[in-house]
């Protein structure tokens, strides 16, 4: 796995910069509906967990945590989705280059957190190194904490409304955007290729909520 070190990660912040990627209203653009009119293009690994699809919303329920993934892999890429929490203890996110085992996800992960600590649109290691970015641990631990502390970054999500995550992906960099504010701009090379995935964190009876889930496949 390859770092950045903290100067240059701090070069490639831009907190509060506005996104310019390509309007969502283009129809023809390169842009692929990763939802359609069904589910027909995820999967279940686990052996439970509820998905649905209704009036283009992915509604997932569970008691456990679980993910659905597509079935199709994508290395470099520009990702769109929204998400909507559910009221109460919530958390989720979505997994992009991940890896998928029977009863298992793990990987990259755009976080999406409901509680007040406010690490939205960081960057997890599901099922393996955990907080990439913020990092828990070495020099750049305080800093990139006090980052997510600043109003634009920690305001970024809305905790009772839809959320418009952006994943770009180009060999090892690694961008996530949140309500179109930049919060993660890294590089790391540990996974090159792999599914998207979407998060029910196990919250008995709530249901998350996902929507206008869609790809653009870079070189």
């Amino acid at each position: 796995m390859r770092h950045l070190s903290s100067i240059a990660i701090a070069a490639l912040l831009f907190t509060g910069t506005a996104c310019t990627a390509e309007p969502t209203t283009k129809k023809d653009d390169g842009w692929h509906n990763l939802l359609g009119d069904d589910l027909s293009q995820w999967t279940n690994p686990y052996s439970y967990g509820e998905a649905k699809f209704v009036d283009g919303e992915v509604l997932l329920t569970a008691n456990k945590k679980f993910f659905m993934v597509t079935k199709e892999k994508f290395a470099n890429f520009v990702f769109e989705g929204e998400i909507h929490l559910p009221e109460g203890k919530a958390n989720s996110g979505i997994m992009f280059r991940c890896h998928v085992e029977p009863g298992k996800v793990f990987g990259y992960q755009a976080e999406c957190d409901g509680s007040d600590r406010k690490w939205s649109a960081g960057l997890y290691d599901e099922g393996r190194r955990g907080w990439i970015w913020p990092t828990k641990k070495g020099p750049e631990a305080e800093p990139s904490q006090a980052r997510f502390k600043k109003p634009a970054i920690a305001g970024a999500l809305k905790r009772s409304g839809w959320n418009l995550y952006r994943i770009t992906c180009i060999g090892s960099k690694i961008k996530i955007e949140l309500n179109d504010i930049t919060i993660t701009e890294l590089e790391d090379d540990t996974d090159a290729s792999g599914p998207f995935g979407i998060q029910h964190h196990g919250e008995n009876g709530q249901t998350y909520r996902f929507r206008n889930l869609r790809v653009k496949k870079l070189p």
